[in-house]
């Protein structure tokens, strides 16, 4: 195989002063790039020239704004065999898993950029008194966004995260992770061809540590995708300036298999919710409940299906799954599974790393017996690893998919999708797909994306996704022949009883 070399990504976007890191690609532990770090002056440098170009930027009309971005749909759609070898390399992923990044900007950036002319555009509300009263709510710009974009899904959880940010007149401050910046220097590139602006988005690079204050100290918006830990540091640095953030957490997904499910569906749909990107998905399934009266069967044909997986490195489409990314997530599977085996638990399938494929490959894995002492029960494992459980009823279903303190996505299968969505209603999550496990919620750009509890706050998606970054302005214009005061020198308790009559007469009339 081939790896990415420096010469196929610019790393002009990143503002450092000359400190850099190797990388190397997880397929082999081969060097992959060198990358330059970010000190934090550097961070306050790439605010500073983010802050001088917003302003040019928001005075664009939307219409122009949006150009570029149409463009991106086609675009990178013809340049994938380009973009998918960087994620491959930066991340170790199969490449049917890659493209499904590449599906989602492509998707994602065409929604809002057909969409941000109407959720931008001034809307006409309704004002105190009919005619008198004229009300306007404007948008605008936040400012400067932070953007903060974890490892895992970098193309996307990057660039759809910054359209939406960037076509509502802001700037951006973006750290992606370290380990996979290679991909949205690349999409940068691809944007400034298309006509975007360079400056008004800036990359930083380097450890929270480093970099982190002044990430935030210069944003005016941070938007986070990661860990809750990280999470919650976010939210109260963003509290003690009065900003505001949004924030995707982790996830302890669970899926529901009912007595009436397709049981060959509901396996092909496990295999996929379970372990693509190697189950290093924030929408992942950890957690998997099967009716008493087929799990038997399920379990017996989900682990067939896990077993005969396609473990393999390289940029053909024939690995079913591929490498987790780091060590330290191989090192969290391993545990969560060792300790769980040594407290009792049964393995069906996988179970072990496999180096004679790659030095951070895991196989897909499937438990049962897993109870409350072992550390997989409720912490997220991020890999491809999942526990299988039993349930005698819809309501215990319910009860055990909601025994978590996260909630961010779920699954239910059912031959019956009324009784799925009933359920699905009751599910405390923040998507939760029926005959799915993750992509037809998430892929659905016109309805918001994310998690409720320990799994975050605000959402990506829909018109709320590209609104978190605007500030909304209420402008209402009265008529000078209307006020608030009693006219022409008349008595306030004769004032009060016309406004009385006239608030009643207008209830009446439906004019409030």
């Amino acid at each position: 195989m081939h790896v990415t070399t420096p010469e196929r990504v610019t790393t002009a976007h990143v503002t450092s002063s000359g400190e850099t890191r190797e990388i190397s690609t997880p397929f082999t532990g081969e060097p992959l790039a060198r990358v330059p770090l970010s000190t934090a002056d550097d961070v306050s440098r790439a605010h500073a020239r983010a802050r001088a170009a917003q302003a040019e930027w928001a005075a664009r009309p939307v219409a122009e704004r949006v150009r570029p971005f149409l463009r991106l749909h086609d675009a990178i759609l013809d340049r994938r065999s380009e973009v998918l070898d960087i994620l491959q390399d930066e991340t170790g992923k199969a490449r049917r898993h890659a493209l499904e990044e590449v599906l989602d900007v492509a998707g994602c950036a065409l929604y809002y950029a057909r969409r941000a002319p109407r959720l931008l555009a001034p809307r006409r509300r309704q004002g105190v008194f009919p005619v008198a009263t004229r009300v306007s709510e404007l948008r605008a710009p936040k400012g400067v966004v932070a953007l903060v974009s974890p490892w895992n899904y970098p193309l996307s959880l990057g660039v759809t995260d910054a359209v939406p940010a960037l076509l509502a007149g802001n700037a951006i401050v973006h750290k992606p992770d370290t380990q996979t910046a290679l991909s949205t220097l690349w999409t940068i590139e691809l944007l400034v061809e298309l006509g975007m602006p360079r400056e008004i988005w800036q990359v930083v690079l380097g450890d929270p540590a480093e970099v982190g204050e002044a990430l935030l100290d210069g944003a005016d918006y941070v938007a986070f995708t990661g860990s809750t830990r990280g999470g919650r540091k976010i939210a109260e640095e963003a509290a003690k300036r009065l900003i505001g953030c949004s924030l995707e957490l982790g996830g302890k997904n669970p899926m529901l298999v009912l007595d009436d499910a397709d049981l060959d569906r509901a396996v092909q749909g496990a295999v996929r919710a379970c372990f693509t990107n190697a189950g290093q998905l924030c929408l992942s399934i950890e957690r998997l409940y099967v009716h008493a009266s087929v799990f038997d069967a399920f379990a017996e044909r989900f682990a067939a299906q896990a077993r005969g997986m396609r473990l393999a490195a390289g940029h053909d489409w024939s690995a079913d799954m591929g490498s987790l990314t780091s060590r330290r997530q191989l090192d969290a599977v391993t545990a969560h599974v060792d300790d769980a085996l040594a407290k009792g638990a049964t393995l069906l399938a996988g179970g072990r790393a496999r180096p004679d494929v790659g030095p951070l490959f895991y196989e897909p894995t499937i438990l049962t017996g897993v109870t409350e002492d072992m550390d997989l029960c409720r912490e997220e494992t991020f890999g491809p690893v999942v526990a299988l459980r039993p349930f005698t009823s819809d309501d215990e279903a319910v009860a055990l998919a909601n025994d978590t303190v996260y909630g961010l996505n779920a699954s239910i299968w059912t031959s019956d999708p009324a009784r799925g969505r009933a359920l699905a209603a009751r599910v405390r999550a923040g998507t939760v797909n029926v005959n799915e496990g993750y992509g037809a919620a998430f892929a659905s750009y016109d309805a918001p994306m994310g998690g409720m509890k320990a799994s975050g706050l605000g959402r990506r998606h829909g018109a709320e996704g590209l609104l978190r970054y605007t500030e909304a302005q209420t402008v209402a214009a009265q008529a000078p022949w209307l006020g608030f005061e009693a006219p022409g020198g008349m008595p306030y308790e004769k004032w009060a009883g016309v406004l009385a009559t006239t608030l009643k007469t207008m209830r009446r009339l439906r004019l409030k």
